[in-house]
């Protein structure tokens, strides 16, 4: 978004992100026990997670490996020593009374992301990404958290590793916020510390003020000084666990807010629930604000020092760069590069097929046709694990004319998803192989010798009754011709 002049009586948004990322290891941050999802609760639990006196801490090296992962890719800066505190609090999902987590020494800081904003890239600040513990879950049983009639704990999710990203209040709507969650999220996936299906492994906490124009001193949207902020009222929005719900629940918050201003009333200082069967956030509790977490050193972790091997941790090409490649190196369009590279296993496999084919071929039948036929069945390519090698063989049967275009998208790439059958199994079963050029030619003199009004039509300069003779002959080749072959061949019978 290029810096504008905000006009007379405007209210601006100013949004911050706090975004809470689970990271993928087999154990806990600080114990042994295992990450594995499971509906028993309670189960993967011991004394270090549930904070049993003298149980001691011992910290994961696989989540420090995904912290450096996280904080090469934003471009932040790794400290050569950072350490961990103790953050007080009471919280019935908080079994110590207390998270460790970190607090002025993150282990990666100063960083940023950048993300497209309605056709414009924007830089969005990365404040600090720290490494801390999630607390357990919470179950509300009869209701939401401020209608039920009873709540129920589960540790299970107690000491999972956390990856915290701290955004600088860099957002000014709803939409953006959900743009620089989608592409952090592809970022994350890349390098393979975060996985998008498992419960709860990423939540958002936003916060967001209504600054009146009169008090940002340059009038600039984009450079609204730090004397604004510290005066504006924020809330805090909790419990948001998707881009979508971030959208509907800050754009609900903004609305709260400026009305509340254009009446007069105050905004309050406090943290607000987002109740997403209802569509609305509900009042917790008023803002905690720094000194009231009673931050000190945590005694049972040494100082972390990753200054020997950071270096040695690699990333993946990440999803920007890997556009920007498929553009230059493919001559892909824009909208095609971004489907293409949506996910790594995508942008994996479009190279594989693009290696044996026409990238252009290729990218049509990955980006439109495999993925729009998967997202209709609300699957992911990670469903077709071992079965790729048949979408490849597919292609080939469209790249080597054996079968019509339409007909291996419209039946046998169904068939394929639907029924788990080969391609050659559907293209036998079926009939589909591609008719011989004598029969299409036959069926082309039948179709013209059988439909005189619609020759006469096309005579008369009526190009579109082509399409009907056309049809004519898919109908007398069952479908197996290709169309525009057809449309040449009864071209050249018309006018010979």
């Amino acid at each position: 978004m290029t810096a504008q002049t905000v006009q007379q009586g405007d209210l601006v948004t100013v949004i911050g992100l706090e975004v809470h990322v689970q990271l993928e290891t087999d154990t806990k941050i600080f114990c042994g026990c295992s990450t594995e999802q499971t509906d028993e609760p309670n189960e993967h639990v011991c004394p270090v997670c549930l904070g049993l006196p003298g149980a001691l801490p011992v910290l994961n090296e696989g989540a420090v490996e995904a912290a450096v992962k996280i904080g090469k890719a934003i471009d932040a800066e790794i400290p050569e020593e950072t350490r961990f505190h103790r953050k007080n609090y009471y919280y019935p999902d908080l079994p110590k009374n207390f998270q460790i987590t970190q607090y002025d020494e993150p282990i990666c800081a100063d960083g940023e992301l950048e993300v497209a904003v309605e056709g414009t890239r924007r830089t969005i600040t990365i404040e600090r990404a720290h490494l801390e513990e999630d607390p357990g879950s919470l179950q509300h049983v009869g209701g939401g958290i401020d209608t039920a009639d009873y709540t129920l704990v589960n540790y299970n999710r107690a000491g999972t590793p956390l990856m915290e990203i701290v955004t600088a209040p860099d957002f000014r709507s709803p939409s953006e916020v959900r743009a620089f969650l989608a592409e952090l999220e592809e970022v994350l996936e890349y390098l393979g510390v975060f996985d998008a299906e498992r419960d709860g492994s990423l939540r958002i906490d936003a916060n967001l003020s209504i600054i009146p124009e009169d008090e940002i001193e340059s009038g600039d949207i984009d450079d609204i000084g730090s004397s604004a902020l510290e005066t504006a009222n924020r809330t805090e929005v909790k419990n948001i666990s998707s881009h979508k719900g971030a959208q509907k629940a800050l754009a609900y918050e903004e609305t709260r807010q400026k009305n509340a201003i254009e009446r007069g009333r105050a905004v309050e200082q406090e943290t607000r629930h987002w109740d997403e069967s209802r569509g609305i956030t509900v009042s917790m509790r008023s803002k905690e604000e720094e000194k009231d977490y009673r931050y000190f050193e945590e005694a049972d972790l040494p100082p972390l020092r990753v200054a020997d091997w950071k270096d040695e941790i690699s990333i993946p090409e990440l999803p920007s760069a890997r556009r920007e490649r498929f553009q230059a190196e493919y001559g892909l369009d824009e909208e095609s590069a971004s489907k293409l590279t949506s996910t790594k296993q995508v942008a994996d496999f479009y190279e594989t097929v693009a290696a044996e084919f026409d990238p252009d071929l290729a990218a049509t039948w990955v980006a439109d046709n495999l993925l729009g036929e998967l997202n209709y069945r609300d699957m992911e390519i990670t469903d077709l694990e071992g079965r790729l090698n048949e979408v490849t063989r597919l292609v080939e049967l469209v790249a080597t004319d054996e079968i019509t275009a339409k007909n291996a998208r419209e039946t046998v790439l169904r068939s394929m998803l639907d029924d788990e059958r080969t391609p050659e199994e559907i293209v036998d079963a079926e009939g589909l192989g591609k008719t011989g050029e004598d029969e299409v030619q036959q069926a082309v003199v039948e179709a013209i010798d059988e439909n005189p009004d619609a020759v006469s039509d096309y005579e008369s300069g009526d190009d579109g009754a082509i399409n009907f003779l056309v049809g004519q002959v898919m109908q007398k080749t069952g479908g197996s011709a290709d169309p525009g072959d057809v449309n040449q061949l009864l071209r050249a019978e018309l006018e010979a």
